[in-house]
């Protein structure tokens, strides 16, 4: 229950003026409440099966949890069985959570043979601020410890500190839970500290939900973007080049270019000016930024040349911003808006990089425009129809507004109160104008200003952060930029940062597992196959394979050995849109069949219609499956 908008445990004691609201198993604290409580359970199984395990965290995760452990020997699939079983019976026996207020000293004595726990205990004043979800433990105010308590004897069988709440009894965690898979951990996610062995876990409130959301990963695992770049033959990741640094095959590169063709056309079009910037700098520009105190760690280390120290760069911002500054601006200019495809560095951490959602080096959509104040909610309103255009476009409609804003008992933020709710303020009004629901992010805003992300949900209704659109009222002042205004006086524009894409290479893989590799004819690297039923037939479909090429179409004709039902296999495996195939009655009638990747037909189309209906669907930028897509 949430007592005065606090969780508590349903033990609690409450009086008649406190405001007690009941948190439903569904809810989201419900469901975090129920995994951290599993993830409990998890530690105590793990610790009747292995005494010597030493206890980390386990903190309730988007759809799970985990507990880390310290073990002399790696978890194997028989040991996941053997803890399946154990917590079962723990889970089966409804031990009950009891919560019991410690001193500092008495939890160091308790727990005095879990050296995590008491490091955590040193850290309860800044855990709570932790990054690593340490606030799971401990928090700045009184220490807890939560008791496994056997409900028939009344003994404690098992303890862990924890800040909670924890549901009543172990029985209602129920059996909609699963262990998922082991991974390597960080401790405190420091690669300076001591490497654990982390066991996943997901919780639902009924076997039934678990059963759909196993359905899910398995659709996602399909779907996955790293196993189809392989199967298509889109990107890879050479070991010789670096973890983190993708390269584009032929086939990739078209999806990308067609990528950039576009969002390069509409930046124009939206009154953007391109422009272009070194991949490294001297640190003095992100000093001027103010990135640096705040990014040093998630860059790549400086280069010490002629004196100076360079960096590659992490941002794309402080740049354009000296080619703002390269000579005098009048309001008469404003808004200027600048755009370049900028490839950045970033050195993530080797246990967060991921395919082509989490690299090292990356390529944004990078844009940014100077305004005058009154002029920035017209120039966010511009930027939000722009975004949720292009999304629109590359078949991205099912999406809310995230509106992340500062901390203010942070000291992370630059700017004034005022300064910040003003900036805040024009976001808010222009995401609630829009229509779309708006969700607060409280905290999650850059030290430069507020941001309105867009959350896209993916055919499978995963969601995903899509493009952003931030206020930044810190970098005019530290790049010293303005503009004369009408009265003859030197003002400050405000920046706002904008990126569509965000970035390329990410866009790129969410594609991919939106689409599961199918992609809209326009985005397709092969748009249109021509498969001859025999060899006979090829020069009749070569030609019109030539008209398709010369009309801008990426068609290609199979000349390979392979029999017509073989080379119609792979191309559905290749998930090519478009299989055109000719044998004698298309000859002799001038005509030519359609073959779709769902395996539906339309027979003897005349070569004009057939031509026609193909650039028509190019240009709409519609996605083709089955026949009703291009013949309903």
């Amino acid at each position: 229950m949430r007592v005065n908008g606090e969780l508590k445990d349903l033990a609690t004691t409450v009086t008649d003026a406190d405001v007690v609201e009941p948190v439903t198993m569904d809810s989201p604290d419900g469901l975090n409440i129920l995994r951290h409580s599993a993830a409990h359970v998890l530690a105590q199984a793990v610790q009747t099966v292995n005494p010597e395990a030493k206890l980390g965290i386990g903190p309730p995760v988007t759809d799970g949890f985990y507990y880390d452990f310290d073990i002399v020997e790696p978890f194997t699939p028989e040991d996941l069985k053997a803890l399946d079983k154990e917590m079962s019976r723990i889970i089966r026996a409804g031990q009950r959570f009891m919560r019991r207020v410690v001193t500092d000293d008495e939890a160091r004595a308790e727990l005095a043979n879990e050296p995590y726990k008491l490091e955590l205990i040193g850290l309860k004043g800044s855990a709570a601020a932790g990054g690593d979800n340490e606030n799971v433990e401990v928090g700045a105010g009184e220490l807890t410890i939560y008791d496994n308590v056997d409900p028939k004897t009344g003994e404690t069988v098992w303890k862990d500190l924890c800040r909670g709440p924890h549901v009543p009894s172990t029985r209602m965690i129920g059996n909609g839970w699963s262990l998922m898979r082991v991974a390597a951990a960080y401790w405190r996610g420091s690669e300076k500290n001591p490497q654990l062995q982390r066991i996943y876990g997901t919780a639902w409130p009924t076997k039934d939900e678990l059963r759909a959301y196993q359905h899910r990963l398995e659709e996602a695992a399909r779907r996955d973007h790293r196993k189809l770049g392989t199967e298509l033959d889109l990107f890879s990741f050479p070991e010789e080049i670096g973890s983190g640094l993708p390269v584009f095959h032929p086939k990739g590169g078209v999806v990308k270019r067609e990528m950039e063709d576009y969002v390069r056309r509409r930046h124009i079009e939206e009154g953007f000016q391109y422009v272009s910037t070194p991949h490294i700098t001297k640190g003095h520009v992100f000093e001027l930024s103010g990135h640096l105190p705040y990014y040093k760690d998630t860059m790549f280390p400086p280069m010490e040349l002629e004196n100076s120290e360079y960096y590659l760069k992490a941002m794309n911002c402080p740049m354009q911003n000296l080619i703002y500054r390269s000579r005098g601006r009048s309001y008469r200019e404003l808004p200027l808006r600048f755009f370049e495809f900028g490839t950045v560095y970033r050195y993530e951490k080797s246990g967060v990089v991921h395919g082509l959602t989490r690299v090292r080096g990356l390529t944004q959509d990078d844009s940014h425009s100077y305004v005058t104040p009154e002029q920035a909610p017209g120039e966010i309103q511009h930027l939000l129809d722009f975004v949720l255009g292009l999304l629109r476009d590359f078949g991205l409609d099912d999406f809310y507004l995230e509106l992340s804003t500062r901390d203010a008992n942070s000291d992370k933020f630059k700017g004034s109160d005022e300064q910040w709710e003003v900036a805040t303020n024009v976001l808010r009004d222009v995401a609630e104008r829009s229509g779309l629901q708006l969700v607060p992010d409280p905290g999650g805003a850059a030290f430069y200003g507020p941001k309105i992300s867009v959350q896209a949900r993916d055919a499978i209704g995963r969601t995903w952060q899509m493009s952003t659109i931030q206020y930044d009222f810190n970098q005019p002042e530290g790049f010293g930029l303005e503009y004369t205004a009408a009265d003859g006086t030197h003002q400050q524009p405000v920046m706002i940062h904008s990126a569509k894409f965000g970035s390329i290479e990410r866009f790129f893989g969410v594609l991919i597992e939106h689409y599961a590799g199918a992609f809209p004819v326009w985005l397709a690297p092969v748009q249109v196959v021509g498969i001859p039923v025999a060899d006979d037939f090829a020069p009749y479909l070569g030609a019109i394979i030539e008209q398709l090429k010369g009309g801008g179409v990426r068609a290609e004709l199979d000349v390979s050995d392979d029999r017509m039902q073989k080379k119609i296999r792979t191309h559905t495996t290749q998930k090519v849109p478009i299989q055109l195939i000719a044998g004698d009655n298309d000859r002799s009638g001038e005509t030519v069949s359609f073959r779709f990747r769902d395996g539906t037909q339309e027979n003897g189309v005349a070569i004009a219609e057939a031509v026609e209906r193909i650039k028509q669907v190019i240009e709409e930028r519609r996605q083709v499956v089955t026949r009703d897509d291009l013949f309903a």
